[in-house]
């Protein structure tokens, strides 16, 4: 895994083998950054990574001036390994081991971005269920933007709140946001 851009560009990372994660690729990586980067001011951005496995997007963000930014997961490893990490990093990454279903259910934080990458195998109505969450909680500000990372084969562009899809090889990111017209 390798930090794309910003103060942490180039730098390489290497996850315990044991984890049970998939890195987002460095490909849709740097283009979803680059969507990202014409919407945001990274250094004014409040951020949310769920599943966030090894913390490879909230690396991303914090090399690029993020410096709140919350990870979420239920995997005490990867828990583990994003706080020593972070340590390394000098980055300040806020983490707590939950289940992100939980989490979003008592949560009271507002986020300008909130990144999803739950396990590619999940069932439609769970990717459902966080998406209706993270609005039914109103857990985005205004401006903000629900990122989900999924499978090609995951549809969820019927979504109500859904204003863009973009397709990297087998990776797709599905974006929402709160108003009815899309900024992207």
């Amino acid at each position: 895994m390798r930090i794309i851009s910003g103060k942490f560009k180039g730098k390489r990372l290497q996850a315990p083998k044991k984890l049970p994660v998939r890195p987002t690729t460095d490909m849709a990586k740097e283009a979803l950054f680059n969507i990202l980067n014409n919407l945001f001011y990274f250094d004014q951005l409040v951020v949310l990574d769920l599943f966030s496995g090894t913390g490879n997007i909230s690396y991303e963000f914090a090399s690029r001036g993020t410096t709140n930014i919350t990870a979420v997961d239920v995997h005490f490893g990867c828990i583990k390994f994003i706080n020593e990490t972070s340590k390394i990093l000098e980055a300040d990454i806020h983490t707590i081991k939950s289940d992100v279903y939980k989490y979003l259910e008592k949560t009271s934080s507002k986020f300008d971005v909130i990144f999803v990458d739950p396990p590619y195998e999940f069932e439609l109505e769970k990717f459902e269920k966080i998406v209706n969450l993270v609005f039914d909680n109103q857990l985005l500000n205004n401006d903000g933007l629900l990122i989900v990372e999924h499978s090609k084969h995951t549809k969820l562009d019927t979504h109500p709140k859904i204003s863009y899809q973009k397709k990297y090889g087998g990776n797709m990111f599905s974006f929402f946001e709160n108003s009815d017209e899309a900024n992207i």
